[in-house]
């Protein structure tokens, strides 16, 4: 992403904020003080937060060119047309795979956009993510063909070494550039720990949002808010949108269950995803969190460390991977998780990364087990 002036991270930080909340200037004042409403737009768009931008300065009555303001306004309608159109493919994926009885669970995407943001078009339209069980993913991948869906993804055979830790198919259709991608399981790391989050976990406890007029499975609060806390930690949190997404649950939901959504972070190997993403949400994007929630993720050294870190570089410096003496993806485990993970065998088995990174004769493809473990020195991201 491209570096941003501090005229436009702080407009873009004030957008992420609640309206009451004024406490780095209003909009009208940070916009005046923009020389480069191209730029602002692309950073936008990147992040993945035009449609809130548009809206915010729609409704500050900022003194803005006209010329600027048209082009906001032509890509939020392009966003809201590509929103409703995932919309409607969703209803009919979804349609079809039920007459099939196949179950499934679609979570971020326009789903969180009816649910936390209150209108599908309010967020950045994405890709249609799906996760079902994999006893119906043959089944499922035959009824999107149907669609007019091609697999894009290399098939690998289920329970082979390379095919330990994958867990989606990606779809595109050509005719109208249409992207889905199912999952069967939602992971943090590579290689995990031996935990698999999967429709056993969030089947039972769905509940349901409506889309269009018509009601369909939607991830319960807590879930939910642990599903946006880890995606946005495996992406080391690059994207403003990650983090008001955080934060547009948590003002959706003024009662969640803290003491629930602790204790199941706890129990699965997410309590530092959800501290850095609540942190962030509170910090970056002014979500009211409980006093003694936040005391709670303040008192996790690593994952205070860890959100401030990211709340300097969001926009700053996106992407960037925190310093330490251990890469990143064991960083955001908890004690027990991470000392599961770097005892595991599996963590020195080598993987695709390994061999692209050195290439090797076959008769020597031992020496990956003595390349991956000073590959993972260098690579900080620890994959």
């Amino acid at each position: 992403m491209m570096a941003l002036d501090r005229q436009t991270v702080s407009l873009l930080r004030a957008v992420a904020r609640p309206c009451r909340d004024r406490s780095a200037g209003t909009i009208p004042e940070l916009a005046a003080n923009i020389t480069s409403w191209e730029g602002v737009v692309a950073s936008a768009q990147q992040h993945g937060v035009l449609p809130m931008l548009y809206t915010r300065l729609a409704a500050s009555g900022a003194l803005i060119p006209a010329s600027a303001m048209d082009t906001m306004r032509r890509e939020f309608e392009r966003n809201a047309f590509f929103c409703l159109a995932n919309a409607a493919e969703l209803l009919e994926v979804l349609k079809a795979f039920q007459e099939a009885e196949i179950a499934a669970m679609p979570f971020k995407g326009v789903v969180l956009g009816a649910s936390a943001y209150g209108d599908v078009t309010a967020r950045n339209a994405g890709d249609l993510d799906l996760l079902i069980f994999h006893r119906d993913l043959q089944r499922a991948t035959d009824i999107l063909g149907n669609r007019g869906y091609a697999l894009t993804t290399k098939v690998l055979k289920i329970g082979t070494p390379e095919a330990e830790h994958y867990f989606e198919y990606h779809f595109e259709r050509h005719s109208d550039g249409m992207v889905l991608e199912l999952r069967w399981r939602l992971e943090l790391t590579q290689p995990r720990f031996r935990r698999v989050l999967g429709m056993d976990w969030v089947w039972p406890r769905r509940q349901s949002v409506t889309l269009a007029g018509v009601d369909v499975p939607s991830l319960d609060p807590v879930r939910a808010l642990l599903v946006l806390c880890m995606h946005g930690s495996r992406h080391t949190w690059s994207r403003l949108m990650w983090i008001c997404d955080v934060a547009k649950l948590l003002e959706s939901e003024p009662s969640l269950d803290w003491a629930s959504a602790k204790r199941e972070a706890k129990r699965v190997g997410l309590w530092r995803c959800l501290a850095v993403g609540v942190l962030l949400a509170q910090r970056v994007a002014g979500a009211s969190v409980p006093a003694d929630v936040l005391e709670s993720f303040e008192a996790d050294g690593a994952a205070l460390r860890l959100a401030g870190f990211f709340e300097g570089c969001v926009l700053e410096d996106p992407g960037r991977l925190p310093d330490g003496p251990l890469p990143y993806n064991i960083q955001i485990l908890g004690f027990w998780d991470r000392a599961s993970l770097v005892l595991s065998p599996v963590l020195l088995r080598p993987n695709a990364r390994d061999r692209a990174v050195v290439k090797l004769p076959k008769y020597l493809d031992a020496l990956y087990y003595i390349v991956r473990p000073l590959r993972l020195l260098l690579d900080r991201s620890g994959r």
